[in-house]
């Protein structure tokens, strides 16, 4: 081969060799094939809404997902109410709610109003006096629950009951619902005393009218059994009739040690029997339920844990209560510690929050406990 061939053939190797390189550079740099953008901003400015592509829904959370809220919609942020405002109470009223709850430095049962849910401005103190079989001025006025009943408010609460040491539930009325409410008895209402006094009433209205007190014996205050409680009163909300009924008691690993905060639900033909258990300073403090037959059971549990319980940014939930906005939407209100300041000693408050509950397929699904902007109605 002469030497013009031999760099001839190197040549067309070269060349072979630089197509080959060329090639594989090509197909490593070629960006891969994307969807079509289904943003707004990348469609044309005619396409109606209606034409673009369906986002396909993410799975379900543990917990409230962020929230994809319109930047013109109405909106809240728990917690609604930053204050200390634990067990807290709301009822609505007209076009306005009314937030109540346990003792607050020196209020008996602070009382704070809202017109949107969003925002809340302090009241001050439904009940001012307590009656004079209460022990008043050591933070042991607790759970507070109201309702109305014709032209009257009936505030039901508990208190110590000096004579023998023991927290009890009591009833005080008012003519309009922020108070002030007035306690004219000479004892109180509903006190277990072979069970450890009684706490934490709240009231439930059947579908026939008929009107029920729930609540809880206070048997961890003493080393006996803890329950949830139910018994008919009469049509005005201050008399009990016939006897109470015991629907739950504390079994289970998770209740430890023990349970409390009743509060009933109906939907279709189920009542659900809401309760918030643990150590209330913890953040295994957590709300659980049982379905009950009927206002006065038989109820079970169908689970061995809770539903509703802490995340990153919200410890202990609980001291739940229902109550409905002017739409008709069911919410719950609930109090938790800010995190990472789970309790008193901390600096830590229980602070006012709410999110939506419903019900699907027989079991209630809450949405929560939320941290982010969510809808309002």
């Amino acid at each position: 081969m002469t030497s013009v061939q031999l760099k001839r053939t190197c040549f067309r190797m070269i060349m072979v060799l630089f197509g080959l390189l060329s090639a594989c550079a090509a197909t490593a740099t070629r960006p891969a094939p994307t969807a079509p953008a289904t943003s707004a901003a990348s469609q044309p400015t005619e396409m109606p809404a209606e034409s673009q592509p369906t986002p396909r829904p993410p799975p379900a959370p543990t917990h409230a997902p962020p929230a994809q809220v319109p930047p013109s919609a109405r909106t809240y942020t728990n917690p609604v109410y930053g204050d200390d405002f634990p067990d807290p109470f709301v009822m609505r009223v007209g076009d306005t709610y009314y937030g109540f709850s346990t003792n607050v430095r020196s209020s008996n049962i602070p009382v704070i109003r809202s017109k949107d849910l969003a925002t809340w401005e302090r009241v001050g103190d439904a009940l001012p006096r307590l009656p004079s079989w209460a022990a008043s001025g050591q933070s042991l006025t607790w759970a507070p629950a109201a309702i109305q009943r014709g032209d009257t408010f009936v505030l039901y609460y508990t208190a110590r009951y000096t004579k023998i040491g023991l927290q009890c539930v009591s009833r005080a009325t008012a003519v309009q619902p922020q108070g002030p409410y007035t306690d004219d008895s000479s004892q109180p209402l509903i006190c277990q005393t072979n069970l450890g006094g009684s706490i934490d009433p709240s009231t439930f209205v059947d579908t026939d009218g008929k009107l029920f007190l729930l609540w809880k014996n206070d048997g961890n205050c003493c080393g006996k059994s803890v329950g949830l409680w139910v018994q008919q009163l009469n049509d005005d909300g201050l008399t009990l009739l016939g006897q109470p009924t015991e629907l739950i008691r504390k079994d289970q690993a998770w209740e430890e040690p023990l349970i409390e905060a009743p509060e009933l639900w109906k939907d279709g033909a189920d009542y659900y029997l809401f309760y918030s258990a643990n150590w209330w300073e913890s953040k295994t403090y957590a709300v659980g339920y049982a379905v009950c037959k009927s206002v006065i059971g038989p109820c079970s549990k169908p689970l061995h844990a809770p539903i509703f319980t802490s995340t990153k940014q919200v410890l202990g939930p609980g001291g739940q209560d229902f109550f409905t906005d002017a739409s008709g939407n069911l919410w719950m209100a609930y109090h938790g510690w800010n995190a990472p300041d789970l309790g008193y000693r901390l600096g830590g408050e229980r602070s006012l929050r709410i999110d939506r509950i419903g019900f699907a397929d027989g079991k209630p699904v809450i949405v929560g406990p939320s941290s982010d902007a969510q809808p309002l109605p």
